[in-house]
């Protein structure tokens, strides 16, 4: 006889093993995480913060200049920021890793949903339950006897009606004394969500695409000069991660005219601006022929795959200087910053070429002078009625032959001779158009020429433009979709009174709260009434539906298991 086994003792509770995970299940744990909707929010709200510094600190993409400045007025918290990519946001390692993990998330949460939603349309709806009248909304209607019309026949005219309301229809148990009709409809609802996580999708893929053949550049035309669409072309030019300059079509376009139009008629608006209209002429390639185009503010031209848009513009006034020996030195149209309405301009000239000493002037353009009571010139009008140019002069070394880059509109003056200004006794330098100074010490003359108005232009290639327009659009549409449409289940059931009546119930089950779902089954009930035309009077109940209070969950527990599940999984 054999001995009984001896009963396997529990361990002890400090002894308990847990199951290991693996290093399969923790991948498969973490794409899990990943993957799921909390953590796509999660990853997109990061990732709205982690730009937030690109809007507070310059960037080294639109003004390298600025970020120097920022490095050098902060020696301590600059290169620490400098460190960690905050001037350089969007290029940065962890803002592309935030942007590669929501791509990755995204992909991992709707790609499953789309499979599980394709088989939920193709499969049909869940059994009929058991007990209608436990729905969310519930009727009845009774066909009298001596209509003709059995169990059988009533269930195949209520699957018409539904079908006529564009539901999705399954008829079950017609071999039965109760067949019954299932139907949905609403999958738009889910489909909408779906093409909006979608289009987010690809508005993230049309915005990495313009990172990576995209640029674009700034510069800066006066009246009469002419771009041409190359890198060395550019005042500043911003390139994409895989660009490359073959990627650049040759086209040229020349400033012909810039004019501005400001108010003249409304008092408490004179002289604002009112409109900009460039003239341009543009030629596709060298050998194209030339044509005009018209530039407006926010009406960019597009030319060679890119969009060329006006986003400033201001006064260049044409000066001659000639050095000490009577050489020309310097000779041209000179790029001012308006700081004012009146369009009062920042001039900055630098003549590195004069001899026997380089000069650099320091001013303001004023379109039309006035002179205030303490004699002091300031200006009153953005039009050129009365154009002035105001300088101090300095000599000196410029520092532009140390190979380090400078700023063109601003002049180091710490280590230059002032040789001009209102404080000495040569005074300022006053100039009217078609006048000509004389410098002090015998170091040349300075005139004024006349007036050019220039346009600050931006050029922009974006090659993933109009795929971010579609997916937007498309976002947009999926979200309209999501939100205002209802997915909605109907039961429909049919038997035969022993006194020759037919009797048909039916229930309404929405997914999730649908506030129109009592109208509908008070429209279910009306066509109905009127496909066997039964009075709504005879109807059982005289019509009146149940609303359920309960939650859907209940509803679908108490309709039977075959409903319960088929919520469930769909």
């Amino acid at each position: 006889m054999k001995e009984p086994r001896a009963a396997k003792q529990k361990p002890a509770g400090d002894e308990v093993q847990l199951p290991k995970l693996g290093f399969v299940g923790m991948l498969r744990w973490a794409w899990r995480q990943l993957t799921s909707m909390r953590t796509a929010l999660l990853l997109l709200l990061l990732l709205a913060v982690g730009a937030v510094p690109g809007s507070l600190f310059p960037q080294r993409s639109s003004n390298a200049s600025n970020v120097s400045a920022y490095l050098k007025d902060n020696p301590v918290s600059g290169p620490i920021m400098d460190w960690f990519k905050l001037f350089d946001v969007y290029s940065s390692p962890w803002f592309a890793a935030i942007y590669l993990l929501l791509f990755t998330s995204l992909v991992g949460c709707v790609l499953p949903r789309a499979k599980i939603h394709w088989k939920a349309m193709r499969s049909a709806p869940p059994r009929t339950p058991k007990r209608l009248s436990r729905l969310a909304e519930y009727g009845t209607v009774e066909i009298p006897a001596g209509s003709g019309i059995d169990a059988q026949q009533a269930v195949a005219d209520a699957a018409a009606v539904l079908k006529s309301r564009r539901y999705r229809v399954h008829v079950r148990d017609l071999d039965t004394d109760r067949p019954s009709v299932g139907a949905e409809i609403g999958f738009l609802k889910e489909t909408g969500n779906l093409v909006f996580h979608l289009s987010v999708l690809g508005v993230l893929a049309a915005v990495g695409l313009s990172g990576l053949f995209g640029y674009s550049g700034q510069r800066v035309l006066v009246e009469g000069e002419t771009f041409v669409n190359n890198p060395v072309g550019y005042d500043t030019f911003t390139p994409g991660t895989n660009f490359s300059d073959d990627r650049l079509s040759p086209y040229s376009l020349q400033l012909d005219k810039l004019v501005v139009k400001y108010d003249r008629e409304t008092e408490a608006h004179y002289g604002q601006p009112i409109d900009f209209t460039a003239t341009l002429t543009t030629k596709d390639n060298p050998g194209a022929q030339p044509k005009q185009q018209t530039l407006k503010v926010n009406d960019p031209v597009a030319i060679g795959g890119t969009n060329v848009y006006l986003v400033g513009n201001g006064y260049a006034p044409v000066v001659t200087v000639k050095d000490g020996k009577g050489n020309i030195a310097f000779q041209g149209p000179v790029v001012t910053i308006p700081t004012d309405g009146a369009y009062t301009s920042l001039v900055v000239i630098k003549v590195p070429d004069a001899k026997p000493k380089q000069l650099g002037f320091v001013g303001f353009f004023l379109p039309t002078a006035l002179i205030d009571d303490k004699g002091v010139s300031y200006g009153s009008d953005p039009d050129p009625f009365n154009p002035q140019l105001s300088l101090n002069a300095y000599t000196g070394d410029l520092g532009l032959d140390s190979g380090t880059p400078r700023n063109v509109y601003t002049l180091d003056t710490s280590s230059l001779t002032q040789i001009n200004g209102r404080d000495l006794d040569a005074g300022g330098i006053v100039l009217v158009p078609n006048q000509t100074y004389t410098l002090p010490e015998g170091n040349g003359t300075i005139s004024f020429d006349g007036i050019k108005r220039f346009a600050a232009l931006d050029i922009r290639h974006d090659p993933g433009q109009v795929y971010v327009l579609v997916f937007a659009l498309l976002a947009l549409f999926g979200l309209m979709g999501s939100l205002f449409l209802n997915r909605r289940r109907v039961w429909i059931r049919t038997g035969n009174h022993p006194d020759g009546r037919t009797m048909v119930e039916f229930g309404l089950l929405a997914r999730g709260e649908d506030h129109r779902l009592a109208a509908e089954s008070a429209a279910i009930n009306k066509a109905l009434h009127a496909k066997w035309l039964v009075p709504a009077d005879t109807a059982v109940d005289d019509g009146v539906q149940e609303s359920s209070t309960k939650n859907e969950e209940q509803d679908n527990s108490d309709a039977g298991t075959g409903a319960a599940v088929g919520s469930k999984d769909q």
